[in-house]
């Protein structure tokens, strides 16, 4: 498996590792019983496919980047727990026989789909790797969060050997935005810094998009919450978590 002294080496040790303490309690909440296969579609770094490991559910981690997966296997091992890791592509896994009794997908991953068809092939792809009554789990940002928090939004951070900048800029398409990551990692060999940047897309739609294209590939009894599932959705609500059946 790849090296995973890159980028997302550098995304995996800035993220905020209290979001993965709620988005464990929030599969908890919804998934009591944990005796089903659990997949994690794009799932990353695996920190929260570990997080889900250590509670006892049965976690395979899903995700297009090796070298995200190696964190995943890195972080599981020293975890010691068992998490299967497959590669692929969230929008076409057809050739993969498994059956899942849930499916989940977090932090904003569907928001980098490029539109509306990629989509609904995506949520095509997870109904039907479900069990019947399986459980897709999994959220997105909202046009609020698109539109109003991040246009012009900048963070800064740095320690000794690392600095990160980040900006967020409004993109033409509607509800859409363009992140630039820029980090400058110090390097003992040349000692001085190398420069990593990044451009990241996200998009997202109106509520009735997403529940409807739940609806076109046969999803039912599909509830939506804020505030990982604690609040009753709102005009400001930033990010939307959806619970879905087969």
């Amino acid at each position: 498996m790849a090296n995973y002294q890159t980028f997302a080496k550098l995304y995996d040790d800035l993220f905020d590792s209290e979001m993965y303490l709620q988005w464990r309690d929030y599969v908890l909440a919804q998934v009591p019983n944990k005796d089903g296969e659990l997949l994690e579609l794009a799932g990353g770094a695996g920190r929260l496919a570990v997080l889900l490991a250590k509670e006892g559910y049965h976690v395979s981690v899903f995700d297009l980047s090796p070298e995200m997966l190696a964190l995943a296997m890195k972080h599981a091992q020293e975890a010691n727990v068992e998490l299967p890791l497959i590669e692929g592509d969230m929008t076409e896994w057809s050739d993969l026989p498994n059956k899942y009794a849930t499916i989940t997908s977090f932090a904003d991953s569907f928001n980098y789909l490029p539109n509306e068809a990629a989509m609904q092939a995506t949520f095509q792809q997870v109904y039907d790797h479900l069990e019947t009554d399986g459980q897709f789990l999994f959220d997105v940002i909202s046009p609020y969060q698109t539109d109003e928090v991040y246009p012009g939004y900048m963070y800064n951070w740095h320690d000794d050997e690392t600095a990160f900048m980040w900006s967020s800029f409004e993109d033409d398409q509607p509800h859409s935005v363009e992140h630039e990551l820029t980090f400058f990692v110090y390097q003992e060999d040349i000692d001085g810094y190398r420069q990593i940047q990044e451009f990241h897309h996200e998009r997202t739609y109106e509520l009735p998009v997403y529940q409807q294209l739940l609806a076109n590939v046969g999803f039912k009894n599909v509830q939506v919450t804020a505030e990982f599932g604690t609040e009753a959705v709102n005009e400001t609500t930033t990010r939307w978590f959806f619970s879905a059946t087969k």
